[in-house]
């Protein structure tokens, strides 16, 4: 338990994750869904949730090249596993925590 809360506890780690299943695949979907990270972070944060094999990163050979990211199977079921968790935080505290 202590190891998963750690992981999505991490300074945005969730917010990504959540992108990642509500559509985001490149990196310029992900600055639009999680409002107020900074560049640094995000690529930081989809570095360290692809080391943990919760996203995955393709290399699409175009010109120019392009980063395509997806969750995994098992960053998806991570996210059914908090769905409660995010939806208790809907209903019991304000917007403005």
């Amino acid at each position: 338990m202590q190891t998963m809360l750690d992981i999505i506890g991490r300074r945005w780690a969730g917010a990504v994750l959540l992108a990642s299943t509500r559509g985001a695949r490149r990196f310029g979907e992900y600055r639009r869904l999680v409002v107020g990270i900074s560049d640094r972070l995000l690529s930081q944060r989809l570095k360290q949730l692809e080391s943990l094999e919760l996203i995955e990163r393709e290399v699409i050979p175009t010109t120019p090249v392009q980063i395509v990211y997806r969750p995994t199977l098992g960053g998806e079921e991570l996210i059914a596993a908090l769905q409660p968790l995010l939806r208790w935080g809907t209903r019991h505290l304000s917007q403005d925590a």
